[in-house]
């Protein structure tokens, strides 16, 4: 693996800032606090303030593209304000673009592009359904990673990811297709959800050295001890814990963004003593 990779861009930030914190830039426009209102660019300013606050505390950012489409041009301007920020003033901290995306190859040629040349993101997520022969142009891309939905963190997931396939289900073909074949140059990654630490474990288990981003704890209720116990790697590492609403619309988001840091970096103790 290159020392320039993402994944080792990740774990560079992890060891210098002690944080496995992934702050998600949901910023819904409606939820913004109301000095925003009369803002030339509220969603950036929002961002801005809440990235500021984070920082010190946090190894990886991620704003989820729906809440800036939802706003058109200005929407998809003040994404690319904040992608622009974060390269400039925080350029050892990962970034991912949660767009979800997957399509044809010469269609993804497209979101290649734009996603990270032309909007400067370290990382996408995207989704397996069209299979590796239809990814080939992010998984291509060695100076970026590709981060694979696997075991997602909604209630309703389990309708195509829990499907039997040869005795097995779903999102176990994922992670180890993705850990076996897919991740030949080192820069794929999985989304696991928080709400699922069971899965999680068998993830791990299939996927030892694949780094886990991991959304659902906070407000939907995923437990950072179990998700500590179930996905740290072997070097203790190996994850992306993400908060978003917990985080950015807290009253204190530095503050917030801390008490995650600490709790995770506790249950990692944890996990350390009991081995």
């Amino acid at each position: 693996m290159s020392d320039k990779s993402i994944v080792e861009k990740y774990r560079r930030r992890v060891e210098r800032s002690g944080s496995l914190v992934c702050v998600g830039l949901d910023s819904e426009f409606e939820k913004l606090p109301g000095r925003f209102a009369s803002a030339a660019f509220p969603q950036f300013e929002f961002n801005r303030g809440v990235i500021d606050a984070t920082a010190e505390f946090v190894s990886s950012f991620k704003p989820n593209m729906a809440f800036y489409e939802a706003r058109g041009a200005q929407g998809i301007s003040e994404l690319q304000m904040t992608a622009d920020y974060l390269r400039t003033t925080y350029p050892d901290i990962v970034t991912i673009c949660d767009a979800k995306r997957a399509d044809i190859g010469n269609t993804n040629r497209g979101y290649v592009s734009s996603i990270f040349d032309v909007m400067g993101f370290d990382c996408v997520t995207l989704h397996p359904y069209l299979g590796r022969e239809a990814l080939l142009p992010f998984l291509g891309r060695e100076d970026k990673a590709s981060i694979i939905l696997c075991r997602t963190s909604n209630p309703g997931a389990g309708e195509m990811q829990d499907l039997d396939v040869g005795g097995r289900p779903l999102w176990e073909r994922v992670a180890e297709k993705v850990s076996g074949e897919w991740n030949v140059r080192g820069n794929c990654m999985l989304v696991v959800g928080a709400t699922y630490p069971i899965e999680m474990r068998r993830v791990r288990e299939l996927a030892p050295d694949v780094t886990l981003l991991v959304p659902g704890v906070g407000a939907q209720g995923g437990d950072v001890q179990a998700v500590v116990e179930a996905g740290l790697d072997a070097r203790g590492e190996g994850l992306m814990i993400s908060s978003s609403r917990g985080v950015i619309f807290s009253d204190d988001p530095g503050a917030a963004a801390r008490a995650l840091r600490d709790e995770i970096n506790a249950a990692r103790e944890a996990v350390y003593a009991a081995r």
